[in-house]
């Protein structure tokens, strides 16, 4: 093999690594970062967890057999080298665009994804199914979870590792550690420790001397006992993680999770084990592209960037940054406010109020549930905490939403940043179901912001509120500033802008009203551009409340004109489209609605705006559906 000759042109499948020597499978995976580091520049993506798992990922697939030994990667976004190594090498320029290969594991795409992933914690329960279904089956394929110490924080993990030590089956956990900081003494003996207790001859003196201890008459139970006190005391020393053990797990670590020697030769004894083991392996995110090693919290997701000055673009406007200077701004005002965030400060905009009030700043970890049940306790003492989580993620505390917060009417305000479509993250990501989990809800308030002002605004009513209330913005530039959405917030509500706002006149009758949530304002100005360059005079009602509704208002409202038009980027099922057109069902007003929304499916990799149009909800299709209104017939 020639030195310029690429090796993952070669690699068709993960069993071609068998004809790999050490030496080979070293190259492989400096080849390997340079693609990945190539192609993240020109597509965006997750940068910083996929550097750090190169050798990992090479290591894995060259010890286990994929398909037939089943990988599940928690959260998922650290599956870039899995994709390289497992036959898509040749499409994988199309990373994260439309058609193309996803950011994320995913069923459809390969036999070698083997759980749609996004969120995190869950693959040691994944795992735990997949392991237990191959044993009932008859089958003898090895399953394994590999899941990062921030993913180790999420209640579900526990849940499962508990589940995991009661079966007692051959489950494998890698913990990938990219954060814990190991005494080299310590670490140095456990390390030594761990691996005597996972070779095959030391597992069946074990079994051996257990089962002649047990025989001995008259002592063999006291005495089987007390071994098995003093090999714990002897782990509780030694081991830097005796929590799995407690849980009924072998522990193996730590390991260089960047020395592919060793962890080639620390999975191929792991392989043979007959009972669940954990596998602490130490990596370093960003590995091998200097800028990520330095802030890999700037590298975790990006833009398209030059890897060559290795700088993430500056963002310009933001409704993340609008949110984070407008929450600052609140908390000089009021030190009763709070802010909570689940492992996301930075990407939820939380950074400067951590900077300028440290005290009043919470990061929970990746621990959505816990974080709302937190800030419910807060709430009930006096405070006024502000739970900002993704939309996609919000998802996971619905329970302590209605449990924790909402039947006692505590006063927290949920911020859901990326609201609607998301782009390139694909199906995990959408935060396309946010409207209908909180509409549901007794006693919320549900908010959605057209402009950095209004968004200000709400913020401020909210903090006002004796009831918990949510704000709901789309990952999206922000749109220009519209005077109209300067004024106080009243209940239940909206902004009339009469002519679309785009050149119609203030006095002219129109048939057509546009009624939006906040997040497609852009879209909706740009369907009465082009409503209005056809001849058809359009107004546009910015709804702002989405729960609750004026509903005598909006009645009213709805009765002056022909047509109206909902437009919400949120799905259909449990959505305000719905849930208008049946208010107004009574009075006899539900003929002159129609509602446009996502839908009722999952949506996968594209890009926010590719996305609005596949469901028919940029300008074009919103002018195009309404025009079909004023046809002749």
């Amino acid at each position: 093999m020639s030195g310029n000759e690429s090796l993952l042109g070669q690699i068709k499948s993960p069993r071609d690594l068998s004809s790999l020597n050490l030496s080979d499978l070293t190259k492989l995976c400096a080849e390997i970062r340079r693609i990945i580091i190539e192609t993240v520049a020109k597509n965006g993506g997750h940068l910083s967890s996929n550097l750090g798992v190169v050798e990992l990922s090479v290591a894995l697939h060259a010890v286990f057999d994929s398909p037939k030994d089943t990988i599940v990667w928690d959260v998922g976004h650290q599956c870039y080298a899995h994709k390289l190594l497992t036959g898509r090498f040749s499409r994988f320029s199309t990373l994260r665009q439309q058609g193309g290969i996803a950011g994320f594991p995913r069923r459809l795409e390969s036999e070698h994804d083997s759980f749609d992933t996004g969120h995190a914690s869950t693959s040691i329960s994944v795992a735990l199914g997949f392991l237990e279904a191959e044993t009932l089956s008859g089958g003898t394929g090895r399953c394994i979870a590999l899941i990062g110490d921030g993913a180790l924080t999420g209640g579900l993990a526990y849940e499962a590792l508990s589940n995991a030590g009661q079966l007692r089956l051959p489950l494998i956990v890698l913990l990938n550690d990219n954060r814990m900081s190991i005494s080299p003494n310590v670490g140095g003996l456990s390390k030594h420790l761990s691996r005597l207790s996972m070779t095959r001859k030391y597992q069946i003196f074990r079994v051996t001397f257990d089962s002649l201890v047990q025989k001995i008459p008259l002592i063999g139970n006291w005495l089987n006992r007390a071994v098995r006190r003093l090999k714990r005391a002897v782990k509780a020393v030694f081991y830097h993680d005796n929590f799995f053990v407690d849980l009924g797990f072998e522990y193996v670590g730590p390991i260089d999770g960047h020395n592919l020697a060793e962890l080639l030769g620390v999975l191929n004894n792991v392989r043979k084990l007959e009972r669940p083991v954990v596998v602490h392996i130490i990596t370093q995110k960003g590995r091998g592209y200097e800028a990520a090693e330095k802030d890999p919290g700037a590298f975790h997701s990006v833009p398209p960037f030059s890897s060559d000055e290795g700088k993430v673009p500056a963002s310009g406007a933001s409704w993340t940054r609008a949110f984070g200077e407008a929450l600052v701004a609140a908390a000089r005002r009021n030190d009763k406010i709070l802010a909570v965030s689940a492992a996301m400060a930075r990407g939820a905009g939380l950074s400067r109020f951590n900077a300028e009030f440290p005290r009043r700043f919470y990061d929970v970890g990746i621990a959505e549930a816990h974080a709302v049940s937190f800030a419910a306790a807060l709430a009930a003492r006096g405070f006024r905490p502000v739970v900002a989580i993704y939309s996609t993620f919000i998802q996971r505390a619905v329970d302590s939403i209605i449990h924790d917060t909402a039947i006692g009417k505590l006063p927290v305000v949920f911020i859901l940043d990326r609201a609607g479509f998301v782009g390139a993250d694909g199906e995990t990501h959408q935060g396309l179901f946010d409207i209908a989990l909180f509409r549901a809800v007794p006693e919320m308030t549900l908010l959605a912001p057209a402009d950095a002002g209004e968004l200000s605004l709400m913020l401020d009513w909210a903090l006002a509120l004796p009831s918990p209330c949510a704000i709901r913005y789309p990952k999206a530039p922000l749109p220009e500033p519209h005077p109209a959405f300067a004024v106080p917030l009243e209940l239940g509500r909206g902004v009339l802008l009469k002519g679309g706002g785009c050149g119609g006149e203030a006095g002219e009758k129109s048939a057509l009203c546009l009624a939006f949530t906040g997040s497609l304002y852009p879209q909706a100005l740009r369907a009465a551009e082009l409503l209005a360059e056809s001849g058809i005079s359009c107004d546009l009602y910015n709804l702002r409340f989405l729960k609750p509704l004026d509903e005598d208002y909006l009645a009213a409202l709805v009765s002056g004109y022909q047509h109206f038009y909902i437009i919400e980027e949120g799905c259909r099922c449990g959505g305000v489209g719905e849930c208008i057109a049946d208010l107004l069902l009574g009075k006899k007003l539900s003929g002159k609605i129609r509602t446009l929304n996502a839908g009722d499916q999952f949506y996968a990799v594209g890009t926010r705006e590719e996305l609005l149009s596949l469901a028919g909800l940029d300008g074009e299709g919103i002018a195009r559906c309404a025009l079909g209104a004023f046809s002749p017939c």
